[in-house]
């Protein structure tokens, strides 16, 4: 029998553009898996990890998808900066990809190296464009759609033993306002008001006006709107103890301070609930302060504190700060807060407007003639700390931090606003203004400034919030007590050392980060065991 001769088939030649065709081919595979996978979630009623997109939007066609990339500006999605460039294209080809995988092997990287560098303004830059770079679900997504099946959604989550839960609306994230369906392990989507976001083809949440949304209740629609979404989170709530117990932690994040303190108002005293903006921010503050007055030589009870910004964070910080000297001076609390002065974005809140003020603002109302600039209280008040929470940039002026400069040989300035470009003010300006007399933290990151031969370490607002759940988990706790906040403040501040207060840091360096979490959420641990 005659043997068939094997014919080898001729070696292809790789033409120039092969390779990149190939790439091109397997990333739109990709992509199409992606599509198909969460089609799957569609079809199997697995409610919750998507957001509310059409199905056509997800899979769509290669017009489309390339549209949506030209659109969003993937490639310029990072700061030009060319070795901060290749840093964030490394994150974004090996760390994003890593990340769905090995999840500790990339919170151990950005512990250790990467933290500064995502944590602000990277985190912002990707929030507002979260949509445009959504890959898979990686938490849930509630709409409105699913009011009255929330506890189904909940239960369509494969872990069962969750601790703690971040959600939130997505009308207030950092200093950048309503994004809308685009944050976070749990969304609730009640629409958003942003037109920006309707207006975009690829949004990937409801294209609805919030149902949340503020004005004159002169109409029975709007009341009616927000009648539903009061229901709508009591609903989540009560679904969130129904399937997890009373021991897990709901952290409010990015709400907007008509529902920030309603909502804690409401939930504290029923529910384990922390609110990162009033309760985490203030008590990280608080600390930065203890620390201070090592450097100061003054008690707290010695300072005039005055704010830039009346929200969630600045009452907050106000109320932990007015907290903490009665409780070492034994004086009443509502004599301690009139150490502490507050401007909004009507100027300085006193006592003749108090019937017009939100309530949250009223306690901060004093006596004393209105107002309406910065500047111009600086000079009234003549505060020995100035603290900006307003989410508006470049509002320590050079004449507001200059006015300090006079009132004080050390005066303390916390530009703690998000992300970096909504900072108050910059290191370098405050340092430079102050002529290098100036103690500066601020809530971004920012780089080391030299000033007449002197290197100045700006230090940074962060690190109580990451260990209360921690706390709170060791402790087995069901409620938030102020005492455990102040016991958290107390804890960091004792952790800043003589070489950190020799380059005027009030904050311990993130080199320690995870020494120093494990002391404050040991310290929140044995308060709360104490307390009962």
């Amino acid at each position: 029998m005659k043997k068939r001769r094997r014919t080898v088939a001729p070696r292809k030649v790789r033409r120039k553009g092969q390779t990149w065709r190939n790439n091109y081919r397997r990333s739109n595979n990709a992509h199409r898996a992606r599509g198909r996978q969460m089609q799957h979630y569609r079809n199997h009623n697995r409610g919750g990890f998507l957001p509310s997109v059409k199905i056509a939007l997800i899979q769509g066609t290669k017009g489309r998808q390339s549209q949506h990339y030209m659109n969003h500006n993937r490639g310029g999605f990072f700061p030009s900066p060319s070795k901060e460039k290749k840093m964030m294209h490394n994150l974004r080809q090996y760390i994003v990809p890593l990340h769905r995988e090995e999840r500790e092997i990339v919170l151990q990287a950005l512990i250790d190296k990467l933290l500064p560098v995502v944590y602000t303004p990277t985190v912002g830059e990707a929030c507002q464009k979260y949509g445009s770079i959504f890959r898979r679900p990686q938490g849930l997504y509630i709409s409105l759609k699913e009011k009255g099946k929330i506890l189904e959604v909940l239960k369509n989550w494969p872990q069962r033993r969750i601790q703690v839960i971040v959600v939130t609306d997505g009308e207030r994230i950092l200093g950048l306002g309503d994004l809308g369906c685009q944050c976070l392990p749990i969304t609730i989507d009640v629409g958003t008001d942003s037109e920006k976001l309707l207006n975009d083809e690829f949004y990937i949440g409801l294209k609805q006006k919030r149902a949340n949304r503020q004005g004159l209740l002169l109409s029975f629609i709007l009341l009616s709107t927000r009648l539903e979404y009061t229901e709508f989170l009591h609903e989540f709530m009560c679904a969130v103890k129904q399937n997890y117990g009373e021991k897990v932690l709901v952290q409010f994040e990015g709400f907007a301070n008509h529902h920030a303190f309603e909502l804690f108002s409401k939930y504290y005293s029923s529910h384990l609930v922390l609110n990162d903006d009033i309760q985490g921010t203030a008590s990280m503050v608080l600390a930065g302060l203890i620390a201070a007055q090592k450097v100061l030589g003054k008690s707290l009870a010695d300072h005039t504190f005055l704010f830039l910004g009346a929200g969630e964070a600045g009452t907050g910080i106000a109320e932990l700060i007015a907290l903490k000297i009665s409780k070492e001076t034994g004086t009443p609390i509502d004599e301690t807060r009139k150490k502490i002065w507050l401007v909004d974005s009507k100027g300085l809140i006193v006592s003749s407007h108090k019937e017009s003020l939100q309530h949250f603002k009223q306690p901060w109302a004093h006596d004393h003639e209105p107002v309406n600039e910065l500047l111009r209280a600086a000079n009234a008040i003549k505060p020995t700390v100035l603290i900006g929470t307003s989410g508006v940039g470049k509002t320590f002026t050079k004449e507001v931090v200059e006015a300090m400069a006079t009132f004080n040989e050390t005066p303390l300035i916390l530009a703690l606003s998000n992300p970096t470009s909504q900072a108050e003010c910059t290191a370098k300006q405050a340092y430079t203004w102050t002529q290098g007399r100036a103690i500066f933290a601020s809530g971004s990151p920012f780089d080391p400034v030299e000033y007449e031969g002197k290197t100045f370490f700006p230090g940074q607002v962060r690190f109580v919030v990451y260990s209360l759940g921690l706390g709170f988990i060791m402790s087995v706790a069901i409620r938030v007590r102020d005492d455990v906040l102040l016991a958290a403040s107390e804890a960091l501040a004792s952790q800043v050392t003589e070489e950190n207060f020799a380059d005027r840091l009030i904050y311990p360096p993130f080199t320690n980060i995870r020494k120093i979490s494990a002391n404050i959420a040991a310290s929140v641990g044995a308060k709360t065991y104490e307390l009962g």
